[in-house]
């Protein structure tokens, strides 16, 4: 299933695509897709009610904003330096275990909304990431493989960043993580079931048209299975949780020019059977 939400800011209806590409409203079999749904079978019992063409078409069409596919996340847990060509490009050595770090989950708003470049900022940059939306608990989970049973699906991330706010005004990276509207998420979120192996999608990024990122979720130091066994030793992960999987090579601060992100850019981004997203940088108001 692809699901994805629809509606302003704070109203979104929750909603599946049919194979026209028409979003259903399933308000009434699922309320939305947050914690709680995931956490209460949700998925399983969404999956039941339109697993007949006819039932899926027989729902209401729904239109209009896209948001991001899943509600709130009780929290956004980040993988930095996942990929080795940007490990290089950023002049760091190859991690030997997961860099991780937090997220605001404020911080996530729909595929297509206007993203805020911060006051202050000179060096807000891009990400493109392959995020995993976790929909049972894990807690110790026994190995890389079992981890894997945990995921409710997968959607297109933006983890945009501010590397100054990052890297130069704080010994943590959550300074320049944590902006606002900093995680544009979807259009959709992939059910696991559609992804029979998570580390074989391309992922790409252009800004205003220019091809920056070109990479593959195979070349990951540490894959998806692994990193949600690695993050289960430490952390309770909660259904609703997302996870940003690291981003490869091409970010304005491994450029040569360093092209940082101006208000007027536009940033397309897509992962392979998860969609595409585009967003428009503007001043923060």
């Amino acid at each position: 299933m692809r699901l994805l939400r629809i509606g302003e800011p704070g109203a979104e209806v929750p909603a599946v695509l049919d194979t026209t590409g028409t979003a259903r409203d399933v308000s009434g079999i699922a309320g939305d897709f947050g914690p709680a749904f995931f956490a209460g079978g949700g998925l399983a019992r969404l999956a039941a009610a339109v697993a007949a063409p006819s039932a899926l078409a027989a729902l209401p069409a729904v239109s209009g904003r896209t948001g991001a596919p899943i509600a709130r996340p009780g929290k956004v847990v980040c993988i930095g330096l996942n990929y080795s060509d940007h490990a290089a490009e950023t002049g760091a050595a190859i991690p030997e275990r997961p860099v991780v770090f937090m997220k605001d989950p404020a911080t996530v708003t729909g595929p297509y909304d206007e993203v805020f470049i911060p006051r202050g900022s000179a060096k807000t940059d891009w990400e493109v990431e392959l995020g995993v939306v976790i929909g049972e608990r894990g807690r110790y989970l026994e190995s890389p493989e079992d981890a894997l049973r945990v995921v409710a699906g997968y959607a297109v991330s933006h983890d945009v960043s501010e590397r100054a706010f990052q890297l130069e005004l704080s010994p943590q990276w959550d300074l320049g993580k944590s902006c606002e509207r900093f995680n544009p998420l979807g259009p959709w979120l992939v059910t696991a079931d559609e992804v029979p192996d998570p580390q074989r999608l391309g992922l790409r990024l252009d800004v205003n048209g220019r091809k920056r990122q070109d990479g593959f979720t195979g070349d990951m130091i540490f894959g998806v299975g692994y990193l949600i066994w690695y993050l289960s030793q430490y952390l309770v992960l909660e259904p609703g949780d997302l996870i940003n999987t690291g981003t490869p090579a091409g970010v304005a601060l491994g450029l040569p020019d360093h092209p940082y992100l101006r208000a007027g850019d536009r940033v397309r981004l897509e992962i392979d059977g998860l969609g595409q997203a585009e967003q428009r940088f503007v001043a923060a108001p």
